[in-house]
């Protein structure tokens, strides 16, 4: 029998896919320390991200794959993650050091977007990757409180240094005013602020940096799509038609401004009674997913309405921390690692090329 050599095991792995972005992993770069010492061989599959929810299934198709050659005993396989950076917009700047810009936004105020964005952020962070989050609704920044960031940023020369809180860096115009002092301000002023916590704020290397939109479609979002690259935005509605109404027009508008649309959440999608543990559809139940179905969009996941999840935006300890195993903590999880993914196959997809983008149909009806 002929020696075992990496060729051998590498047209193993090239049968192997990302069930996501639909190529091999060998052509996709993914197979990296590749060795092969007797019969036993070794590599590391390098993930597009650490919250990838397959990577149990990557890795149980990868050592059938590779044990199936002849002449291989055993498969030692590592498990790793290298998050893939989004693609730029034309003529657009972007940020240096954070390889995806994510805006989280919604059509109307209410419906927990915040709540959604911080939680995001934090089981993000818990997957592995280096996040940050920034607080772009400055006449309602509601970031520290939820997510436990009291204090002051320093100075370091003209950069400013953000507050970490929960593995994530923060940063909002509420740690520059007094409490309870409100923030008036025209457009101009809401945009510059944002441009300056984009290209002032020491944010070092990120592997997503969420941002937390007012809602609607003003002044905010349209700068932000304007100042940096997006990789992307979710947008969250909770199930009635009123709220999803109002979310096509905030699809509309990112649609309009050249930004992949990542996906719809279903927040407060239904509500579980801790005394008889019956279910309550209190504001209807599947209005986003079936929307996002026709809309041919992604959805993302439905979070439940706890008082587990108020709780800790009120008390500045996300249910994630402060109720890790619960279904609830674990509905977040499935919405960060559906997003890390969306992420992934935008850049990385089968065609290779940025989506083409079309304005989608208003909502008269649901």
């Amino acid at each position: 029998m002929a020696n075992l050599t990496e060729a051998d095991v590498l047209r193993a792995l090239s049968t192997v896919k990302d069930p996501d972005l639909g190529r091999d992993l060998v052509t996709l770069g993914m197979i990296e320390n590749l060795a092969v010492q007797g019969d036993v061989v070794s590599f590391t599959v390098v993930l597009t991200t650490p919250a990838c929810p397959l990577k149990g299934k990557i890795e149980s198709d990868c050592r059938r794959a590779v044990l199936a050659v002849p002449g291989v005993r055993e498969a030692q396989i590592k498990m790793d993650a290298r998050v893939v950076a989004g693609r730029g917009g034309k003529g657009k700047q972007g940020l240096p050091t954070v390889k995806n810009v994510i805006a989280v936004g919604s059509g109307k105020g209410g419906v927990g977007k915040t709540t959604v964005a911080v939680n995001l952020a934090i089981a993000l962070a818990e997957s592995g990757a280096k996040v940050g989050i920034l607080d772009a609704d400055i006449t309602g920044p509601n970031v520290p409180i939820m997510i436990g960031a009291r204090g002051e940023p320093h100075a370091s020369g003209n950069r400013i240094d953000p507050l970490v809180s929960y593995g994530v860096k923060v940063i909002s115009i509420a740690f520059f005013v007094p409490d309870g002092t409100p923030v008036i301000w025209r457009g101009p002023m809401v945009g510059g602020a944002i441009q300056q916590f984009l290209n002032d704020v020491e944010w070092g290397e990120l592997d997503y940096l969420i941002v937390d939109l007012p809602p609607g479609t003003g002044d905010a979002s349209i700068s932000l799509a304007q100042l940096v690259p997006l990789s992307g935005v979710v947008i969250v509605s909770t199930p009635q038609d009123v709220a999803l109404l109002d979310a096509t027009k905030s699809l509309a508008m990112f649609q309009k401004l050249e930004t992949p649309i990542l996906g719809l959440v279903e927040n407060m999608s239904y509500f579980i009674c801790p005394n008889c543990n019956e279910r309550h559809e209190i504001f209807g139940h599947g209005g986003a997913e079936h929307a996002a179905q026709r809309l041919d969009l992604p959805f993302l996941g439905r979070i439940p309405i706890t008082i587990s999840i108020r709780q800790g935006g009120d008390q500045g300890v996300p249910v994630l921390r402060a109720d890790p195993e619960s279904p609830e903590a674990e509905a977040f999880r499935v919405v960060a690692s559906a997003v890390a993914q969306r992420v992934s196959v935008l850049s990385l997809g089968p065609s290779g090329k940025r989506p083409t983008w079309v304005p989608l149909p208003m909502a008269g009806g649901h």
